[in-house]
């Protein structure tokens, strides 16, 4: 590991916190969102919550792009940690390659690094926003995502081959859901309305498979450890306002542990 590898995230943690007084719409915004989602009442905590946030966003971001260069083949359970996590979560993610599964988290820890580490246990479908820019989605494909991880833009929806491929290949279909979503379930999210994507309840409820709710949060270099309960598997009676009500309920228990670690930075309550 190189000097600019192993201090990647300390790196971009002090280019932020340098930025960090220049972005004085975002500070308002993530210590609003921190005072009233009750993670503090103290402002000044609030504030160092916001700061710490920031910093470790660009962190993360820094460090993921090394991480094709540290973490391989055969290095890569050696930077996951399952302290915190159940054994049910651990072989639904590790040693069950033969079942589709759901991967559901949000903007929390540091979830671009771990579709890196795990697509070398099984396949990865990342629903996520594709660059406009085609060179720069070239880029970031090359350099930002490794193994057999395909990138869905969230726009284009569920089509029928990206499913063939989601059962074909047993992958895991990861989604973030922690976005506002205009059309989306009302319900609430850490403590306040919002309106919340559907897309992971219905999938879930039409085709029966498991759902991992968490995230992976950095606790050392290049070291992740899964936060989350046990795997969840809905009725296909359950509706979708309720589904999706208890992924968010699963999800915000692992954000007011680590929230340090959150993007509390972007707008994602817009209902209350």
């Amino acid at each position: 590991m190189t000097f600019l590898q192993k201090h990647s995230y300390d790196i971009g943690c002090r280019l932020a916190l340098l930025l960090w007084p220049l972005f004085k719409k975002r500070q308002r915004i993530s210590v609003e969102n921190i005072l009233k989602c009750g993670i503090t009442d103290d402002v000044l905590r609030a504030e160092e919550i916001a700061r710490n946030a920031f910093c470790h966003f660009a962190g993360h971001v820094f460090e993921a792009l090394a991480v094709p260069k540290v973490i391989n083949k055969d290095n890569w359970r050696e930077h996951l940690d399952f302290a915190d996590a159940t054994p049910d979560v651990v072989k639904l993610l590790l040693d069950t390659p033969e079942t589709p599964i759901l991967l559901v988290s949000g903007h929390h820890g540091c979830w671009e690094a771990a579709t890196n580490l795990l697509s070398f246990a099984r396949p990865m479908i990342a629903i996520a926003r594709v660059m406009d820019n085609k060179v720069l989605a070239k880029w970031m494909k090359k350099h930002h995502f490794r193994g057999p991880v395909t990138v869905i833009n969230k726009n284009d929806g569920f089509k029928p081959r990206i499913m063939r491929q989601w059962f074909e290949t047993k992958a895991a279909m990861t989604i973030l859901i922690d976005q506002h979503a205009s059309n989306g379930s009302r319900g609430t999210y850490i403590g306040r309305p919002a309106r919340t994507v559907t897309s992971a309840a219905r999938l879930a409820i039409r085709y029966g498979y498991p759902i991992v709710v968490g995230s992976f949060v950095r606790i050392a270099p290049f070291k992740y450890r899964l936060v989350g309960g046990d795997p969840v598997v809905f009725s296909k009676d359950m509706s979708r306002d309720e589904a999706t009500q208890i992924l968010n309920d699963r999800l915000q228990e692992s954000v007011r542990k680590y929230p340090e670690q959150y993007l509390w930075m972007h707008r994602r309550w817009r209902d209350d």
